[in-house]
């Protein structure tokens, strides 16, 4: 059996992730902060990469799947990933680190494919191709790069923040002209499930196949939320449309596992 490592276990992707693996595999997780949850919970592991070497970890656990969703200062976690990086070139382990579509956002003029070369304007950005870069060098056979557009879903920290927004009148910050893709965290877990378990290797995008304008998705999502008569705040940061989408054509999930604008929709109720 697999033994997985849900590196961030605590944050939104790493608990429904690790909810979605723990009953099929021997999965663990790390969390952060103090938690009387996550403290009674022999499955999770408190970490702190600012204080912590994971290597100690690595080594009493030794997983065979090592998954990076963690968050936090990007200085830490870059060091961090330097650390997972060299101890898995002498371990037998399968690498999978969640990126994002952001390795893309200084591409404008159409959305972007698995291998369309990487260039970003934020700080994030620069921060994930930075480690994309550095998984790069290893053997082809034991790393994974996932990119992920925006997350939605039930309970998502977008739809939440959508929910209070209006709930307090105030304006939800929306994009006319940028194009996106997105995704429901429902099914974002279970397509890296399937990755796992089909021991996939190589990039991945994991948005839906359609496209939409970003203030069209949160005004559906508003309206099938129920949320009468929201307060947008329309943000041109240009005079032309403009892409941030990331979409698959070299690595192709099953039908079942491909999502559309529609589903995410949806998702947005569904638990």
């Amino acid at each position: 059996m697999k033994r997985i490592l849900i590196i961030g276990g605590s944050g939104f992707i790493g608990n429904a992730l690790y909810k979605e693996l723990c009953p099929y595999y021997d999965t663990y997780a790390t969390y952060c902060t103090d938690n009387s949850f996550y403290d009674k919970n022999q499955k999770f592991f408190q970490l702190d990469i600012e204080k912590e070497d994971i290597t100690i970890l690595l080594d009493s656990l030794k997983p065979t799947v090592l998954i990076s969703a963690i968050r936090g200062n990007f200085n830490s976690l870059w060091e961090t990933h330097l650390k997972i990086l060299f101890w898995l070139q002498k371990n037998n382990c399968k690498f999978i680190f969640l990126s994002s579509a952001n390795v893309f956002d200084s591409f404008t003029n159409y959305p972007s494919y698995e291998f369309d070369k990487t260039l970003s304007d934020s700080i994030y950005g620069r921060y994930k191709i930075k480690v994309e870069n550095a998984i790069m060098r290893l053997p082809n056979n034991i790393h994974t790069i996932v990119r992920i557009p925006m997350i939605f879903g039930a309970g998502s920290p977008r739809i939440e923040l959508l929910k209070q927004q209006h709930e307090f009148n105030v304006p939800i910050e929306v994009f006319p002209n940028v194009i996106i893709n997105a995704t429901s965290i429902n099914k974002l877990t279970q397509q890296l499930h399937y990755i796992i378990n089909r021991n996939k290797k190589g990039i991945f995008h994991l948005g839906s196949k359609d496209l939409t304008y970003h203030y069209d998705l949160i005004k559906e999502i508003c309206d099938f939320l129920g949320l009468n008569t929201p307060v947008f705040k329309q943000v041109f940061d240009s005079n032309d449309d403009r892409y941030l989408a990331v979409l698959p054509k070299d690595n192709m999930l099953p039908k079942n596992l491909i999502n559309t604008i529609q589903q995410v929709i949806n998702a947005s109720l569904l638990k």
